[in-house]
C-alpha cells in the first residue's frame, strides 16, 4: 500500500501529517495507490476536487470540528484500516453555468449546487426538470441541489431532507423560500436534469457555485448527475456516510 497524505493547513491537520508521514512515508500522487486526507469536510471536498483524475480511494482522518465525511483520527494501524475499510462510492453534480455575457461556465461538487441572491433583491428563479417547466416563480433567497453526501449539510441547514446514499435521489430544496410559502422542495431521481431559469437577472442578480467554485451574475444553471465520475470514499466499518446519514434523521 502506497499511501499520499494531505493535510488542510490548520496546525493540527500539519502535525498529524508529519507523524503519519515519519512512521508511513510519503508517496507522490502518480505512485499512490490510497489517499489520507487530514482535516475537516472542508479539506476532504478540495482533496477530491483536485485529485478526481488520479481515481484513487480516499481515507479521511478527522482534524477538524464536525467532520462529517471524516473517519476519527487513529494513527495505529493504518494501512490495515485502510484495507479493511468500507467503500461509499459518490457521483458528483456537473453545473453548467451560463452569465450575463453569454459565457458557459462548467464545474463539479461533491456536496450541492446552489444558486443564491447577490443584493438585497429576492432572487425570482423559474424551476425546469427534464425539460418540463415545474415552477414559473419561486421568489428566495436562493435554491440548491444536493447530493446524497451533501444532503446533510447546508441542504439540511435549510430544512432539506437527509438522503440516504444509494437510494437514487438528489434533493431540490430552496433556501429561504417567500413564494411559495409551503413549498419545501423536492426529491429527484439522480438521472434528473435541474434547470434554474433567473428572472429579472439584471434587477435580481444571482451567483451559482458549485461547492466552493462560484460564477457570479448567471442568467441560467443547469445541474445533472456527472455519473460517468465515480469518487471512492472509505469509511471505517459500521461508521459508513450511510450510518450516518440514518443517526443524523434522529438527532435533536
Amino acid at each position: 500500500m502506497n499511501i499520499h497524505f494531505s493535510a488542510s493547513e490548520h496546525d493540527e491537520a500539519k502535525t498529524r501529517l508529519k507523524q503519519l508521514t515519519d512512521r508511513y512515508g510519503q508517496t507522490d500522487l502518480p505512485n499512490a495507490t490510497h489517499i489520507v486526507a487530514l482535516g475537516g469536510d472542508g479539506h476532504m471536498l478540495h482533496v477530491l476536487q483536485d485529485t478526481m483524475s488520479f481515481d484513487l480511494p480516499v481515507f479521511g482522518m478527522n482534524c477538524g470540528r464536525l467532520g462529517f465525511l471524516m473517519n476519527h483520527y487513529d494513527a495505529e494501524d493504518l494501512p490495515a484500516r485502510i484495507e479493511a475499510a468500507e467503500i461509499a462510492p459518490l457521483h458528483p453534480l456537473r453545473m453548467t453555468a451560463t452569465d450575463r455575457d453569454n459565457a458557459v461556465h462548467t464545474n463539479l461538487a461533491i456536496n450541492e449546487v446552489s444558486v443564491l441572491r447577490q443584493t438585497h433583491n429576492a432572487a425570482h428563479i423559474g424551476i425546469s426538470i427534464d425539460q418540463k417547466r415545474q415552477m414559473d416563480c419561486l421568489v428566495c433567497d436562493g435554491v440548491l441541489v444536493a447530493t446524497p453526501a451533501g444532503s446533510t449539510a447546508y441542504n439540511l441547514s435549510a430544512h432539506g431532507p437527509v438522503v440516504p446514499l444509494g437510494g437514487g435521489l438528489l434533493a431540490l430544496t430552496p433556501i429561504s423560500p417567500f413564494r411559495p410559502r409551503r413549498w419545501r422542495g423536492a426529491l429527484l431521481s439522480d438521472s434528473s436534469t435541474v434547470v434554474l431559469d433567473v428572472l429579472e437577472a439584471g434587477f435580481r442578480p444571482v451567483s451559482a457555485s458549485a461547492d466552493s467554485a462560484e460564477v457570479r451574475h448567471v442568467t441560467s444553471v443547469q445541474i445533472e448527475q456527472a455519473s460517468e465520475i465515480t469518487l471512492n470514499l472509505l469509511y471505517d466499518p459500521g461508521f459508513s456516510l450511510s450510518d450516518r446519514a440514518v443517526q443524523e434523521q434522529f438527532l435533536s
